[in-house]
């Protein structure tokens, strides 16, 4: 009896799931998806619900005009099936607006920044302030770098005022090598070094050491100390120049300025480490002052 009865509900189950489908194959982007995937009817009406989603996702990509209309689960992608080895399996699927941002984000993947502001992701030579004379020179040094660079040029120690834009222009630099391929970092030294006792600032100390372009940005506006000077900054410094490797540094010190703040710490005035690390910075970079307009105001 109860064979007959399991065999019935059986026969009922699948009548019901016959019905949803059939029903479902009325929808113009159901039948789209079940005539690309070619597998039977009897397998594919245990997924009738997951196919009529992602009828839904197709539909609303077929009408969407931008990214930033998309009305998808997951913004840029629609939840599609596929065929693999005779199973359908679902997977988010960027649409075209998705893959355009992705190829032009693409860069992004050898840009790895520490405790920067997210802005300098997307800086670009394009955007930057050019109607101030005074930012001219610092412009086509490094516009003549970029015309340049082969791997192992000489960076650029730049000082100047507060909010003159000193990073971002570094940064665009660095944006349009990155997609050439090149590896950059950018550490904001201030709060990177406050990071020494964290458990992985050992790993960042050696990517850093090695990445094809660094920046380090504001030095000078740390809370020196004799260990940050001597430990981290001077052997980051001394392999870079050891192999080659090209180096920027921000400062709102010009390099005096700077070697009388890397001289102070608690124990005095440490002129000789001092003059060590400014001996470095002389070896890896040019020297160049921007004073320009507060562009943060």
């Amino acid at each position: 009896m109860d064979f007959f009865n399991n065999l019935t509900n059986m026969k009922s189950d699948k009548s019901m799931l016959d019905k949803e489908y059939d029903n479902s194959m009325k929808d113009e982007y159901f039948n789209k998806i079940v005539s690309k995937l070619k597998l039977d009817k009897d397998y594919l009406e245990k997924y009738t619900s997951l196919i009529e989603e992602a009828s839904c996702e197709l539909k609303n990509c077929s009408n969407c005009k931008n990214i930033l209309e998309c009305k998808n689960k997951i913004k840029g992608f629609a939840y599609l099936p596929k065929v693999v080895d005779g199973n359908l399996l679902f997977e988010y699927k960027p649409c075209k607006y998705k893959k355009t941002i992705m190829k032009k984000d693409k860069y992004k993947k050898n840009i790895r920044n520490f405790k920067t502001p997210e802005v300098l992701l997307d800086a670009s030579i394009s955007k930057i302030y050019k109607t101030d004379k005074n930012r001219f020179k610092v412009i086509n040094w490094l516009l003549d770098f970029l015309d340049n660079y082969n791997g192992h040029n000489k960076g650029l120690f730049l000082h100047g005022n507060f909010g003159c834009g000193k990073t971002y222009l570094i940064a665009a630099t660095f944006n349009e090598l990155s997609k050439k391929g090149y590896k950059t970092s950018i550490i904001f030294w201030p709060e990177f070094i406050r990071d020494m006792f964290s458990y992985d600032f050992k790993d960042s100390v050696e990517y850093v050491k090695n990445v094809d372009l660094l920046l380090i940005d504001d030095l000078g506006a740390e809370n020196l100390t004799a260990y940050n000077r001597d430990e981290i900054l001077c052997p980051i410094l001394q392999y870079r120049m050891d192999n080659h490797l090209t180096t920027f540094i921000t400062s709102n010190f010009n390099i005096n300025e700077l070697n009388s703040h890397l001289s102070k710490s608690k124990d005095g005035i440490e002129e000789i480490k001092a003059g060590r690390i400014i001996s470095r910075i002389n070896q890896l970079t040019d020297d160049l002052e921007m004073i320009s307009k507060n562009l943060r105001k």
